[in-house]
């Protein structure tokens, strides 16, 4: 039985080890050594509040103005799905304290900042987060295929930066999506339970 642990504990940490390797290796063959200034990556990655914030507010200011109660449940949930997805990486970042690749690897650039700990990537969550959540309330292909596209440029643009291993952005990845599942379920709930009582005091 101990020599079965024993295969079973070098088979894990040999499984690890070369996932670790596959990780910075990838990472290494996207981070480019310099970039020009004003690199089309750099504009892609500063784009995460911007577009994630800039779509709810429209949708917001469009209800005040038509007095579209609709518009204030899909924006309520898109606000609501970035700051479950920031909490939860807030959360997993203090918990696997997981430093950015430039400072256990010298030889990948850093292009742009990169605070706190890197698993999971923020700007890759909350893309997916917001790119998840405006494709279940508008699931239309010409909605869900440039959201998720841009998603994934933004998960790309950390990595090609050198701020994030390719494991972190996946991470965000799952992070955002879930957190953006989550919150649809649960605000689908509440407005039928919303919808229950106007019904009941209608009777």
């Amino acid at each position: 039985m101990n020599f079965l642990y024993k295969i079973t504990f070098i088979f894990i940490v040999n499984n690890c080890l070369f996932a670790q390797n596959g990780d910075i290796n990838l990472l290494r063959k996207i981070n480019p050594s310099e970039i020009q200034k004003g690199d089309w990556m750099t504009l892609i990655t500063n784009s995460d509040d911007p577009v994630t914030f800039g779509i709810p507010g429209i949708i917001l200011l469009k209800g005040i103005i038509t007095k579209e109660k609709e518009d204030f449940w899909k924006s309520g949930e898109m606000l609501s799905t970035s700051l479950l997805s920031s909490l939860m990486v807030f959360g997993l970042k203090s918990t696997i304290k997981r430093d950015r690749p430039f400072v256990t690897y010298p030889e990948i650039t850093k292009h742009t900042h990169g605070g706190s700990y890197s698993m999971p990537s923020g700007h890759t969550s909350i893309c997916f987060a917001s790119a998840t959540a405006v494709s279940l309330i508008y699931p239309k292909w010409y909605v869900i295929a440039p959201m998720y596209t841009w998603a994934s440029l933004v998960g790309y643009s950390r990595m090609y930066l050198g701020v994030h291993y390719p494991s972190d952005v996946l991470a965000g990845a799952l992070v955002g999506s879930g957190s953006a599942i989550g919150t649809h379920y649960l605000f689908n709930y509440l407005k039928k339970r919303v919808a229950q009582k106007h019904e009941k005091e209608k009777l």
